[in-house]
């Protein structure tokens, strides 16, 4: 970076990091102001301007309110008590929001249900808040049946949107409902640290987490993205991401409430109708995540990415290929890309629109933006100490695991999980100094010498190979550029005889893949010891409602073609080629005695 480039770039950290501070940094845990009273007076700010426009439904931030009153009038004479639980298990719309509101407003906490789940998994997610019960739309109901037995309600399961045999029907009850605001005693007591939303971790390797979160931690997630943004009220923010994820529900929402701007929500996201529905609906704004893009990018070109008013995007987890990519085809320059989980304390923005970057700390701003990524073992999964017990801090491009300082500040809190155990986890002890304490993200990062940061792997996905360190993020990028893949998904596999972790690579052809010329690409593209060893050809990929890839049974498959359909290959090194694994070469891998 030049000077100039370094002057400029400072500069719009140091403002947006000004106008973000400002904006969240007087946030006080212990004041008894909630994310209920933030959502009133952003609606007494702007009143009578659309806030929803759902399927030709338009509804103004005035009634907004009133069905979110609805709804907490409701929730009292059902039962609901101030510090109980009731789980929301619902596909996005308007209402979704409204009775999350509503019962803020009466000091009730809401368990936001990942809609796609079902049975164990399902119950597991109610059971973990001590939920006294649950609310769904009808299209639902089956799914819950499939976990009704496992999960006990003491106020029982209720339907909103039609009846449901066997289910509680609500809608006369709400719609009957008061429509005036529930007097402020009733949720007197209620501090901004408490939990006001459960959220829950994707579950790409195993049963969801619930993340605490706090009134504070709520607010501060639906305000930055307004200022780091700098949304104004006449924007239309594209929404179509579930609103039980914290980037579609929190960021989306809040960025529009606190903007006095319209939210265009939809039910589901589509690749195939998004442009469609930004210019039908006049669209200024996108919400998304990097698997929206990748989505988006794999739809054959169309003249309709050019033809929106969207000016700006803002989420995460976006490739810098798929970056490129999007920014080439659809015009959209100007994409504020952020790193955050939903319950740690650490967050990077990219302000400037460097494409792969997730932030960057400039050195002016290192004391107020803690945060600070470590030298890593991939093989222990520990960060490395010295001589004295203390962390070392990564050098220039070295990835390492980021972590942040935990305080009482409300930008450095970690309230954990409904999980004891799980919240411990992610504790870090004598980081810098004895008795010092840091939250883990679990995340392989890099900072270059310009403070830009970059997302390298997952930890536990960064496997270890012939003695190298392999980013399975890394082999992701190389195989999916290769003409004729649709998806890759790498992960690393145990071999007998061998010491660390194979790389494997279950791919999605468009039509058919060149195995010959996907040795060449991959020979091309990677070092030797990060080309995948495995491959698994395969239909559609299984994935979260978050659109991110399920690992899970893929590891635990391997390369056994007594487990699975799907045709896999071994890589043959003499050859220079992929051969198929049948029933005698899988027990010539097993014995140990096949070489690589």
């Amino acid at each position: 970076m030049n000077l100039l480039d370094g002057i400029k770039s400072d500069w719009i950290y140091i403002t947006g990091f000004r106008r973000i501070i400002g904006a969240i940094g007087k946030f006080d845990p212990e004041a008894e102001y909630t994310l209920a009273d933030a959502i009133e007076d952003a609606v007494d700010d702007h009143d009578d301007r659309l806030f929803i426009s759902f399927e030709g439904r338009e509804i103004s931030y005035a009634e907004f309110d009133r069905r979110a009153n609805q709804f907490a009038h409701w929730g009292q004479a059902a039962g609901l008590r101030k510090g109980d639980c009731i789980a929301l298990f619902m596909e996005n719309r308007p209402d979704y929001i409204a009775f999350w509101a509503g019962m803020a407003k009466i000091g009730v906490k809401v368990a936001l249900i990942n809609y796609n789940l079902t049975g164990a998994g399902l119950s597991h997610c109610i059971k973990i808040t001590s939920a006294r019960g649950v609310v769904m739309n009808p299209e639902l109901a089956p799914q819950f049946e499939s976990a009704r037995e496992q999960t006990p309600l003491e106020l029982g399961a209720f339907v909103l949107g039609g009846p449901v045999a066997g289910l509680t029907q609500i809608d006369a009850d709400v719609d009957k409902a008061w429509t005036e605001r529930p007097n402020k005693s009733v949720r007197a007591g209620v501090k901004g640290g408490e939990v006001a939303l459960y959220i829950y971790t994707s579950g790409t390797t195993g049963l969801p987490k619930a993340a605490k979160i706090s009134h504070v931690r709520a607010r501060g997630l639906m305000r930055v993205f307004k200022d780091a943004t700098e949304a104004h009220a006449n924007d239309r923010i594209l929404l179509t991401l579930p609103l039980y994820h914290a980037t579609g529900g929190m960021c989306g929402v809040g960025t529009a409430l606190n903007a006095g701007a319209c939210i265009i929500l939809r039910r589901k996201f589509s690749a195939s109708h998004f442009w469609q529905e930004a210019i039908d609906n006049n669209a200024t704004m996108l919400v998304y995540i990097g698997e929206l893009g990748r989505y988006l990018m794999n739809q054959p070109a169309s003249a309709l990415e050019r033809k929106h008013g969207i000016r700006k995007g803002f989420g995460n987890g976006l490739r810098a290929d798929v970056w490129a990519q999007f920014v080439e085809r659809t015009g959209i320059s100007h994409l504020v890309e952020f790193y955050g989980s939903t319950e740690g304390n650490v967050n990077f923005f990219n302000l400037d629109g460097k494409i792969g970057a997730v932030g960057r700390i400039p050195r002016l701003l290192r004391s107020r933006l803690p945060a600070r990524i470590l030298k890593f073992d991939v093989e222990t999964e520990q960060p490395v100490r010295g001589p004295d017990g203390l962390c070392i801090e990564a050098g220039p491009d070295e990835p390492g695991e980021a972590v942040g300082p935990i305080t009482h500040e409300p930008r450095q809190r970690f309230d954990g999980y409904n999980d004891e155990a799980q919240s411990k986890k992610k504790l870090l002890r004598d980081v810098f100094a004895k008795g010092d304490l840091w939250f883990r993200t679990g995340d392989l990062m890099k900072m270059d010498k310009d403070g830009y940061i970059y997302f390298v792997d997952r930890v536990g996905d960064t496997f270890r190979w012939k003695g190298e360190n392999v980013s399975t993020s890394e082999v992701e990028i190389a195989a999916s550029s290769m003409p004729g893949v649709k998806h890759a998904i790498v992960y690393g596999v145990a071999v007998p005889g061998h010491d660390g972790r194979a790389g494997m690579a279950a791919m999605t052809p468009r039509d058919g893949i060149d195995l010959d010329g996907l040795y060449k690409h991959l020979s091309a593209q990677l070092p030797g010891y990060a080309r995948p060893i495995f491959l698994r050809l395969q239909g559609e990929v299984e994935t979260t409602g978050t659109l991110k890839y399920r690992k899970v049974d893929l590891v635990t498959e391997g390369f056994d073609p007594s487990r699975t359909s799907d045709p896999l290959f071994v890589l043959d090194s003499d050859k220079g080629a992929y051969v198929p694994i049948d029933g005698p070469m899988f027990s010539k891998l097993m014995s140990g005695s096949y070489r690589f």
